[in-house]
């Protein structure tokens, strides 16, 4: 892939994320955003090197000031306990990509494999640094059970959702995108 089409397809990406945290799909309770959608989209669609860039972009300028996160932007998100959410979708993107582009047969049931471990880096690291923000540095602690019950249990449902979503779309899209996008992403 040239390296005009790479910048071109990261910049698509970080384009689609800073949409993403303005689209709100209201649930009960907690309503969430399309942005961990076009995280995995980025790391089934562009590899683990391209999807990262893309969102470490996105992380990037909404720190520089750019008001693309779900509140704002600005250097004092980063004491926001959902920041770690963001860095989360940047190691999410990097593993969803990775095991994507190591399938050996890219299947629905392979990218939904890659979009479970991505979730899974993206809550653990979210959760940690929630727990950690609370806690230590705003002093608004929180116990553990209420972590896992407002930051997983009632997300999760809506974040599955999504993975599979994820997993659907890009199968569907591989005739299309194939000979364009994958090729690149194993190169990357």
């Amino acid at each position: 892939m040239s390296k005009t089409k790479a910048l071109v397809y990261c910049s698509l990406f970080t384009a689609l994320i800073a949409v993403g945290a303005f689209i709100r799909v209201p649930i009960p309770v907690l309503p969430f955003t399309l942005q961990y959608l076009f995280t995995m989209l980025a790391g089934l669609l562009l590899g683990p090197r391209l999807g990262t860039i893309s969102t470490v972009a996105y992380m990037l300028l909404g720190l520089a000031g750019l008001p693309i996160f779900t509140e704002g932007g600005g250097l004092w998100y980063l004491f926001k306990p959902s920041f770690g959410y963001i860095i989360g979708f940047c190691g999410g993107t990097f593993v969803t990509g990775l095991l994507a582009q190591r399938l050996k047969k890219p299947t629905v049931l392979g990218y939904l494999g890659a979009n479970f471990a991505g979730l899974a880096v993206v809550y653990v690291v979210g959760m940690g640094y929630y727990y950690f923000i609370c806690n230590y540095v705003i002093a608004s602690p929180i116990g553990l059970w209420p972590l896992i019950l407002y930051c997983c249990i009632l997300a999760i449902p809506g974040d599955i959702a999504l993975s599979i979503l994820a997993a659907v779309v890009v199968k569907r899209l591989q005739p299309v995108l194939g000979a364009d996008l994958r090729p690149a992403a194993r190169k990357a």
